[in-house]
């Protein structure tokens, strides 16, 4: 699947010793994020499937710092060069990546393996109750035509 324009993927580093490892997710420098507004956990137990939403005006970046899951990005936003398109990443800790994705781009996430997976994720603005910028797409949209199913390979 290809990409998706302004979704960015960040290869982290991790430096590892006998004590453990320590690893750098966002920074101001990176570029990323325009402002930062939030950050929050979420632990998802094996073989959820949490999709899609999508937001307005909110971008998230997102790190699984525990687990794996299969992230699958849609492009709804109808002036990208990439409209309709779908892209996977594989992201946890036998990949670390942190994954931008922007305001319009509709976007879950399957737990994979037996355990646990830790999503970080941290957003362009803080949650507001009142006014929340999420618009929610159901996980088996025909429109988006995703196949959630794992392949025996």
């Amino acid at each position: 699947m290809s990409a998706i324009h302004d979704v960015v993927i960040k290869r982290l580093v991790t430096h590892s010793d006998d004590r453990g490892y320590f690893r750098e997710i966002l920074r101001d420098d990176n570029g990323l994020l325009s402002r930062f507004g939030q950050t929050s956990v979420t632990k998802t137990y094996p073989g959820v499937i949490k999709a899609f939403h999508w937001h307005k005006n909110q971008d998230d970046i997102w790190y699984v710092a525990d687990g794996m899951v299969r992230v699958v990005l849609h492009d709804i936003r109808p002036d990208s060069v990439t409209y309709r398109q779908t892209q996977v990443v594989f992201a946890g800790e036998d990949s670390p990546v942190a994954i931008l994705i922007p305001a319009g781009v509709a976007h879950g996430y399957q737990v994979l393996g037996t355990k646990p997976a830790l999503l970080f994720y941290h957003v362009t603005h803080s949650y507001d109750p009142a006014d929340p910028d999420e618009e929610r797409i159901p996980w088996d949209d025909p429109e988006i035509g995703f196949d959630w199913s794992i392949g025996n390979r």
